[in-house]
């Protein structure tokens, strides 16, 4: 089978991340918040788009 190194490096990059947490998902979770507030780069929270709500609402367009 066939194998894509850069794949695969990104997965040994992932569990050794989470390795080093103790596989705590909170603990993830601060460290990348923390890292993401000492970067300096604004964060952009976009609203949702309102099409892609009622697309999974389960509602056809036909029955609005």
């Amino acid at each position: 089978m066939w194998t894509d190194e850069i794949v695969e490096e990104i997965h040994r990059i992932r569990e050794e991340y989470a390795k080093s947490f103790n596989y705590d998902l909170d603990a993830i979770f601060a460290d990348l918040q923390k890292k993401q507030a000492e970067s300096g780069r604004e964060v952009v929270r976009l609203s949702p788009k309102r099409h892609l709500k009622s697309r999974w609402s389960g509602r056809s367009k036909k029955n609005r």
